[in-house]
């Protein structure tokens, strides 16, 4: 189990910036922010630590249940979909049993930039059906059991429950494998 930790502030940079108005926006809503006519970088690049690199900064993980016949030929249209619609887009062999941490049958597809994310998640919240979806960041915090880093089966453990974003019905994974896959 990983030990408990601290988080970093989000405000860290912004610690001198003006105080924001309290006003509401046009709609009566919504809060009226101060506008620079500059974007965030994470427009263009997603922020450190999440991977900018080969292996993406997203994996997509598209669950069925392999018995269950609906949403084993809704999952299997699905993923010939997906790679017809996006093939810009890693995309993974359709696996009819379980795989890794993940407990039931999935398919995997790989985010690297954040316009594909949001044009693929946006797509995705429309047509993943009955399907539940595990959406992790794959970070490149350096792993070391020694000097203050954490350990690639705490990191890997974090990525896929704790900074996790789910559709539909959360899938209970198995984690142990992570740290079962480092004592050996």
């Amino acid at each position: 189990m990983p030990p408990p930790r601290s988080y970093k502030s989000p405000l860290t940079g912004y610690e001198n910036a003006p105080p924001l108005p309290t006003e509401k926006a046009e709609d009566g809503k919504s809060l009226l922010n101060i506008q620079t006519g500059v974007l965030s970088k994470a427009y263009d690049e997603f922020p450190e630590p999440l991977d900018n690199g080969r292996r993406g900064a997203f994996d997509i993980h598209i669950y069925h249940l392999p018995n269950h016949p609906v949403q084993a030929q809704y999952a299997a249209e699905l993923h010939q979909r997906i790679r017809h619609e996006f093939p810009e887009l890693r995309i993974y062999t359709f696996w009819a049993k379980p795989v890794g941490p993940h407990p039931v049958a999935m398919f995997e597809v790989n985010i690297f930039t954040p316009a594909q994310f949001g044009a693929f998640v946006g797509w995705l919240a429309v047509w993943r059906g009955p399907l539940s979806v595990l959406i992790h960041p794959n970070t490149t915090e350096k792993t070391t059991k020694e000097g203050g880093e954490i350990e690639e089966a705490e990191k890997e453990a974090r990525n896929h429950t704790e900074r996790a974003i789910w559709m539909g019905e959360r899938v209970l994974l198995n984690t142990d494998l992570f740290w079962e896959a480092m004592e050996h």
